[in-house]
C-alpha cells in the first residue's frame, strides 16, 4: 500500500515518462509497457517506450507499437537525452539492470524517480518504487493491479487489455502453467468483460508463422534435439550458420525450448542459441528443479524456478559439453519422482 500512495503522488501531475523493458521482449515484456504506456498516457503523461534491441514481429500488432523506440548505436545520443531529461523511468519485467545492457548504467545514473514493476526473482536494489512479486505470473498481471490500486480500473479499454492479455497469456503458458492462479483468471475475466478479443490474441501471436520459421522448427527438432535419458534432460544447440540458413528472425526461436520439454520423461529442458561471440541460454523445467538456480551458478543468469535463461562466452560446443558435464552434480534431483 505504501508504494502505491508513492506512485500516486509521483503521478498526480503530468510528467515526462520513459518505459523500457529486458533486451529481446516477449509479449510480457512489450505488453505491459504499451499497456502501462496507454493509461499513463490517458493521465495526461508524456510517455516514450525504448526497447533495448528489436522484438518479434508477431508483436507488432499492439497498440503503441509504432511510436516505440528501439535502442541502438545509432539513436545512444536520443536515448542518452531522454534517460537524463524524463522525470520518471519505469522498469518493466526485468530484476537487474544489465538486463537492458548499455542502458542499464545510462539509467542507473539518471536523476529520474526510478519504478520496478516486475515478478523476476531477486530484483537489484536500484529503484525508488517497487513492485515486485515473485508469485505473480507476468508483469502485465502486476500491471493490471497496480492501475486497479491507482483507481483506475475503468480506463483500461480494450487496446490497453488486449497488450495486457498478450504478456498473461504467454507467460502462464497458455494458462497452464503452475503460476495461473485464481487472481489470474479473474483479471482475465475483467478483460474479457471490457471485450478483449482473446481468440484473435492468440491467433496473432501463435498462428502467425513464416513459411522459413516452420521449416526451421522442423529442421530443429528432427537433426537437433537430444535427449539425454540418464538425467531426464533434453537440449537443442542451435549454430549462428544454421540462423542464416534458415533466414532466422528475431522471435523464431521462441517457444522452441518448451517443445524439448514437452517430451514424455524430460524434467530439464535447454535450448543454446549461438549469436556472434556469445551464446544465449533458455532452461526450463518442471516440477521442483530450479532452472533459475542452475542459471544463476552457471551461467550468469537467472529468472524463475522453472524458466529461465543464461549466457556464456565459451564456443557453442564448449558450452554445450559444459552443460552435460554439470548433470551429474543434478542427478539426484533430476531423477527423483516429479
Amino acid at each position: 500500500m505504501h508504494n502505491i500512495v508513492a506512485l500516486k503522488e509521483l503521478l498526480q501531475n503530468p510528467k515526462q515518462i520513459l518505459i523500457t523493458t529486458h533486451h529481446k521482449p516477449d509479449a510480457d515484456a512489450l505488453g505491459s509497457s504499451l499497456g502501462l504506456a496507454g493509461y499513463l498516457k490517458k493521465k495526461g503523461h508524456q510517455v516514450t517506450v525504448i526497447t533495448p534491441s528489436d522484438y518479434p514481429s508477431f508483436l507488432n500488432w499492439m497498440e503503441g507499437n509504432s511510436d516505440v523506440l528501439i535502442y541502438s548505436q545509432e539513436s545512444d545520443p536520443l536515448v542518452r537525452k531522454i534517460i537524463n531529461q524524463v522525470d520518471v523511468i519505469f522498469c518493466l519485467d526485468f530484476s537487474a539492470l544489465c538486463r537492458i545492457n548499455e542502458m542499464g548504467e545510462y539509467i542507473r545514473l539518471a536523476p529520474a524517480t526510478k519504478v520496478l514493476i516486475d515478478h523476476h526473482l531477486e530484483p537489484e536494489n536500484f529503484a525508488d518504487i517497487v513492485f515486485s512479486d515473485t508469485s505473480a505470473a507476468a508483469t502485465a498481471e502486476l500491471i493490471f493491479e497496480v492501475i486497479r490500486d491507482l483507481g483506475d480500473q475503468d480506463l483500461i479499454d480494450v487496446n490497453i487489455g488486449e497488450c495486457l492479455y498478450a504478456g498473461i497469456m504467454t507467460d502462464t503458458g497458455s494458462f497452464r502453467h503452475p503460476s495461473t492462479s485464481r487472481n489470474v483468471h479473474l483479471i482475465i475475466a475483467e478483460l474479457l468483460h471490457i471485450g478483449v478479443n482473446t481468440s484473435k490474441i492468440h491467433r496473432l501471436i501463435y498462428d502467425s508463422h513464416t513459411e522459413s520459421r516452420l521449416r526451421f522448427l522442423g529442421y530443429a527438432l528432427k537433426d537437433k534435439l537430444t535427449i539425454i535419458r540418464e538425467f531426464k534432460t533434453a537440449y537443442i544447440a542451435i549454430t549462428s550458420d544454421e540462423l542464416k540458413e534458415y533466414d532466422s528472425r528475431t522471435g523464431d526461436t521462441e517457444g522452441l525450448v518448451n517443445f524439448a520439454l514437452s517430451i514424455e520423461g524430460v524434467v530439464f529442458a535447454a535450448l543454446f542459441i549461438e549469436r556472434n561471440t556469445l551464446v544465449k541460454m533458455s532452461f526450463r523445467s518442471v516440477g521442483d528443479f530450479s532452472v533459475n538456480d542452475f542459471a544463476r551458478k552457471h551461467f550468469e543468469g537467472g529468472g524463475h524456478r522453472n524458466a529461465a535463461g543464461g549466457v556464456s562466452s565459451l564456443p557453442i560446443t564448449e558450452t554445450v559439453q559444459k552443460f552435460i558435464s554439470l548433470l551429474p552434480l543434478y542427478k539426484n534431483d533430476l531423477v527423483k519422482d516429479q
